[in-house]
């Protein structure tokens, strides 16, 4: 059987790509599983400084969790000891150091929709829809439910997990969960022109900026500016930072050092 998770680099662009159209890129945990070495395998690889999550499927990126084993009669230690995949996963993006774009080139749902949130951006095509149908089949979004309240309002993060009504890529952008709505056809084009465009940023400032980010989001206000305060004085001993001032002052495109 193919492998469920397709790895491709290109001018410093990993693409992983959810490869089981069949099952609508069910988040079952083989896919899990390869996406979470993928991703490993991206932050560990120096030469790739942007990493995208795409889909093979035309019109899904992914239905979410695998209803099939949700409904098993496998043991319930065993369904329990699997779900660490979704919080591993998710941490896994926001530490990786390198800036994850969500490419939703088909509807987003249930876990897969907080693999979106859990993205740095999130762009999509026009036809794609988001949201949280769990509840209409007798499942809760237990899992993405902190992701979807630390980026949408209480109110209409309730409507989404409660109400089980899907979202179009517009409204969707509207409430601030997609950075960009594109034509169908234009799709692939701009993801590859926003990846590449990434990819051209300092690999080291990224690094120390995304990180900075992951580690202060959830702190109280003077102990992240403390922190943030620290990250910037480290970020004046770079040689990347004193050569993209430079290039700026000197009108050329940067060379990074990354040191």
């Amino acid at each position: 059987m193919a492998h469920p998770v397709r790895y491709d680099v290109d001018e410093h662009v990993a693409v992983l790509t959810l490869d089981r159209p069949e099952t609508r890129n069910a988040l079952s945990d083989d896919l899990l599983d390869e996406l979470l070495a993928a991703l490993e395998r991206a932050r560990d690889d120096s030469d790739v400084r942007v990493v995208v999550l795409a889909s093979s499927h035309e019109k899904i990126f992914s239905a979410g969790g695998d209803l099939k084993a949700f409904a098993s009669d496998t043991p319930t230690i065993v369904k329990y000891a699997g779900l660490d995949r979704f919080p591993r996963l998710y941490r896994l993006i926001g530490g990786l150091g390198k800036p994850v774009i969500c490419a939703a080139g088909g509807d987003v749902l249930a876990g897969a929709f907080g693999l979106a949130l859990a993205c740095d951006f999130v762009l999509a095509k026009e036809s794609a829809h988001f949201g949280c149908p769990e509840i209409n089949v007798g499942v809760f979004p237990f899992m993405i439910s902190a992701l979807i309240y630390r980026n949408v309002g209480r109110l209409k993060a309730n409507e989404l997990m409660m109400y089980g009504e899907k979202l179009t890529a517009a409204e969707a952008r509207e409430l601030g969960l997609v950075n960009r709505v594109f034509p169908d056809g234009d799709f692939d084009a701009e993801v590859c022109a926003w990846a590449r465009r990434l990819a051209g940023k300092s690999p080291l400032l990224m690094r120390l900026g995304k990180d900075a980010i992951d580690n202060t989001r959830d702190m109280s206000l003077p102990d992240a500016l403390a922190t943030l305060q620290s990250q910037l004085a480290l970020a004046f001993t770079t040689e990347d930072l004193v050569e993209g001032v430079t290039a700026f002052r000197e009108k050329r495109s940067p060379v990074w050092k990354m040191r």
